[in-house]
């Protein structure tokens, strides 16, 4: 402010010096319009030095000035001064993030509108085989697997996709996308061979467990029924324990039965054909309401014709252990109801029972292998724990969905949805 009454002051002083000089000469109003004018002149050329100044990017010292431009100088130098610092910060923040994240095991790419590379870490050099001089690229153009594509197309932030790595065909990589600013992405890839490595070493272990099993069971059952048909002149002691053996040996049959099934499901492809689903969804609750000697608990509604492209045991199984397990796990005088209907472009089955029903926290992990909720409620229905398993393995060949929805004490429905593709 005492700048700016500098300014006021030094203009008031000529005024009152041309009033003066009016007075011997005369003319008092051509004299402020002179003054005027001076003053308009003088504010233009001190605009302009400022322009100038602006203009070469005010690395100078400010010029020389005084009064209300010497503070406007002054204010604009402790901006540029502290825009200056704060560059200086961000700087170094940036370098930090580079730095940490150059450092990450996994590979990280930053991704513009275009899906061209803006900057990518060390890992990526490593596990996507991309070059400093690949900055500015589509990265499409240099990870040209289809399935990358189709999923870098789609950005979708819950989807997951695994691939070979382009680098090196015997790493595994899992990747996600991320969206961290308006068309601006962060592609993430994980290395997951190791774990890929023990998951197949796990699934070869099971397979070939469950063919070296199968023989010595079959001869135990052989010799256990031999036991059995040799008469009635047991003990009740020995007629107990061989019941029991004949119920366990059935039981591990059955394991081993499911989980050979399992593995087929997992390597083997399928041959389809167009399945009646409605058919079979009949079939399949007449053979359940006689398991449950003849007390039929099924409700079947079949609300749509659609028939699926399929294989029709996978399916067969599948519907029958969904179907089977809302049986046992639901009181023996309650309904389960089996719906087959559409709805959009999907074709849906929903089975529902009133059973006790799933703790939110367990549905995710009930499809694991032998996963167990309530382990002293499974031996007492004596499962084999990969009923669901099956089921959730056969639905993926086929592009389904198994979803599931429960409430503690109310019931569960398991939804098989599938997709309009399937249709036939």
């Amino acid at each position: 402010m005492a700048f700016w009454n500098k300014d006021l002051l030094r203009l008031t002083m000529t005024i009152v010096l041309a009033a003066i000089a009016s007075i011997f000469i005369g003319h008092f109003l051509y004299l402020l319009l002179i003054i005027c004018i001076g003053f308009i002149l003088r504010q233009a050329f001190l605009l302009n030095q400022l322009e100038q100044w602006l203009q070469s990017g005010a690395k100078q010292n400010y010029p020389a000035s005084n009064g209300l431009w010497e503070e406007i100088y002054y204010h604009i130098f402790r901006l540029k001064k502290a825009n200056k610092k704060r560059k200086k910060q961000l700087s170094r923040i940036i370098e930090q993030f580079r730095k940490s994240t150059a450092a990450l095991p996994d590979a990280v790419v930053v991704l513009g509108e275009y899906d061209e590379i803006a900057w990518f870490n060390n890992a990526a050099k490593l596990i996507l085989g991309l070059k400093k001089r690949d900055e500015g690229q589509r990265i499409p153009n240099l990870i040209r697997t289809p399935a990358f594509i189709e999923f870098l197309n789609n950005k979708d932030p819950e989807a997951i996709l695994s691939i070979q790595s382009p680098a090196n065909a015997q790493i595994i990589l899992q990747i996600k996308i991320v969206t961290y600013d308006t068309n601006a992405h962060l592609l993430v890839a994980h290395d997951v061979s190791y774990l890929k490595n023990i998951e197949r070493m796990r699934k070869d272990f099971v397979d070939n467990i469950s063919h070296e099993l199968r023989t010595p069971l079959t001869v135990l059952k052989g010799y256990l029924e031999t036991l059995d048909d040799m008469g009635d002149d047991y003990s009740p002691l020995l007629t107990h324990a061989l019941q029991q053996m004949n119920n366990q040996t059935l039981r591990m049959q059955h394991l081993v039965d499911d989980l050979l099934l399992l593995a087929t499901l997992e390597t083997k492809k399928s041959q389809n054909d167009c399945v009646e689903v409605s058919q079979l969804l009949r079939q399949i609750c007449h053979e359940s309401s006689a398991i449950e000697q003849l007390n039929s608990r099924i409700e079947l509604f079949i609300d749509s014709d659609v028939n699926l492209i399929g294989n029709d045991q996978e399916l067969r199984s599948a519907f029958s252990n969904l179907i089977v397990n809302a049986l046992k796990y639901s009181d023996q005088e309650s309904i389960v109801t089996v719906q087959w209907y559409q709805s959009g472009d999907s074709a849906i089955l929903n089975i529902t029972d009133l059973g006790e029903g799933i703790p939110e926290l367990e549905i995710p992990k009930i499809t694991e292998r032998f996963y167990r909720a309530n382990a002293q409620r499974e031996l007492e229905k004596h499962g084999t724990g990969l009923g669901l398993a099956i089921a959730k393995h056969t639905l993926s060949r086929h592009e389904a969905q198994l979803k599931i929805s429960s409430t503690v004490g109310k019931g569960s429905c398991f939804s098989c949805v599938f997709p309009k593709q399937r249709f036939c």
